[in-house]
């Protein structure tokens, strides 16, 4: 449980963070009523302890030795006790594969470990990539750059766990299937109040998919989970390896036991069942913010 000290820190660190970073480009907060919720708890507006997480992306622009700009992305999340605990931050970009993209998000938990004791530490943590990152630039491997390599993108299968305030529209509800399906991407979807959907397949599929879901017009709309598994980076076996890792068929919706004056809830008890019976159960406390049954 987040204290208000712990709260303070994480709302001061934003606020920091916010004035240094002012383009939305530069610094993008992922759920801005999280936000407001850890917000109202850090000023003691509410006694409430936030529900979620606040996440947010900082983006890093370097100039290499060879005029080419690189851009990497810091996806971050305060974990409740932080800044007593490490932030949770994980480094993507389209100029490393795979090799160097495991690299250097393994040296940065590292780093983060010994230098994140009870200070808050996200402007630490970019400086240390602004400092670093173009080692792990420079370290492809000639395998990396042969004919026909993959890039980092291309060798990661992806789960993506979304959740919506919402999800009652028909439209909205059409595209769900339609674009897993186009896109080659099994899971599945429960519309009603809230709204989660769960999209797993080739990395590149799914960050399309989430590129245009998150363009619709939502209340609220936020990745709650992600989950990255590196494969094999010979092609005729990445197929195989995707299926291995499936847990879900093509994408359906589900329904569980439909309830409520609006017919819009469902049973939680009976979704935690079905996350459990697909080893998926602790999805559920991320999503509810309690533990299933």
């Amino acid at each position: 449980m987040t204290s208000h000290e712990e709260a303070e820190a994480q709302i001061s660190e934003l606020d920091l963070l916010s004035s240094m970073f002012p383009n939305e480009e530069e610094f993008s907060v992922t759920d801005q009523l999280a936000l407001a919720e850890l917000r109202d708890y850090a000023e003691k507006r509410s006694a409430t302890t936030p529900t979620f997480q606040v996440q947010f992306t900082l983006t890093v622009k370097l100039q290499s030795s060879d005029t080419v700009q690189h851009v990497l992305s810091l996806h971050c999340s305060y974990p409740p006790h932080y800044p007593n605990v490490a932030p949770e931050i994980v480094i993507r970009s389209p100029s490393l594969v795979r090799s160097q993209q495991a690299q250097i998000n393994s040296d940065l938990t590292t780093y983060l470990r010994s230098a994140c004791n009870g200070d808050v530490c996200i402007l630490s943590a970019t400086e240390w990539v602004q400092d670093n990152a173009e080692t792990y630039l420079d370290s492809a491997t000639p395998t990396d750059n042969q004919p026909g390599g993959v890039a980092a993108e291309d060798a990661i299968f992806t789960r993506l766990w979304i959740y919506s305030h919402h999800i009652y529209n028909k439209q909205k509800r059409k595209h769900i299937l339609e674009w897993s399906k186009e896109l080659a991407l099994s899971g599945f979807s429960m519309p009603g109040k809230p709204g989660i959907v769960c999209v797993e397949g080739a990395q590149e599929a799914c960050e399309e998919f989430w590129s245009r879901i998150r363009k619709l017009t939502w209340k609220r709309i936020l990745i709650r989970h992600r989950e990255d598994f590196p494969l094999s980076c010979a092609a005729s076996e990445t197929q195989t390896e995707i299926q291995k890792l499936r847990k879900f068929p093509a994408l359906e919706e589900m329904a569980f036991d439909v309830h409520g004056s609006r017919g819009n809830h469902m049973d939680l008890g009976q979704l935690y069942q079905f996350l459990q019976e697909k080893a998926c159960a602790e999805v559920f406390p991320m999503y509810f913010g309690i533990e299933g049954r």
